[in-house]
């Protein structure tokens, strides 16, 4: 099982607000095992949000990684997800992790994936997981022609994904910084 197929996370940048929606499906190949896992969330004080694809135990690995860098750096985002990248070849356990994430401070937002590359998407809005391909292509048009929130967008972004995504379920959780 390819663990970074399971899900749709959807993340944006956009009036002001950084969103960042997921759906809460876990499969285990084509069958799904439970709706209701909690895949976005929120660390260091509320402050810094993120949603992950991929195997579960893997992204509790790496977001100790970025909540532990986040504590080092007193809660910067830019230096905290550059250190953690830098010591991936270093650390022969995260060079294994079956994981990709999305994490933003509000003011910046990074893919980081399970090689250890990090980016930050050039239009604003990324996404990962199953669905991802539908989510991007919805974010991208909603962001252009219409006049929808932040939340608005990522959370219609991944309901169009579970439409067409048997990994992805419209069961969303949603935070918003």
């Amino acid at each position: 099982m390819d663990g970074l197929h399971g899900t749709t996370i959807a993340a944006i940048k956009h009036k002001g607000k950084t969103v960042i929606a997921g759906d809460s499906q876990a499969t285990l190949g084509d069958i799904i095992v439970k709706d209701s896992v909690v895949k976005v969330r929120r660390i260091y004080n509320d402050k810094v949000i993120l949603g992950f694809a991929g195997l579960v135990s893997d992204a509790f690995v790496l977001l100790r990684m970025i909540e532990s860098a986040l504590q080092r750096f007193s809660g910067n985002l830019q230096r905290s997800v550059v250190e953690v990248a830098g010591n991936w070849q270093k650390d022969m356990v995260a060079r294994k992790l079956e994981v990709a994430m999305l994490v933003s401070d509000g003011v910046h937002l990074y893919y980081f994936m399970g090689d250890g590359n990090v980016m930050e998407p050039a239009e604003g809005f990324a996404s990962i997981g199953a669905g991802s391909k539908f989510a991007l292509g919805a974010m991208h048009v909603m962001t252009a022609k219409t006049d929808m929130s932040a939340r608005e967008i990522a959370t219609e972004a991944v309901k169009i994904a579970s439409k067409y995504c048997i990994y992805t379920n419209d069961h969303l959780i949603v935070e918003e910084i």
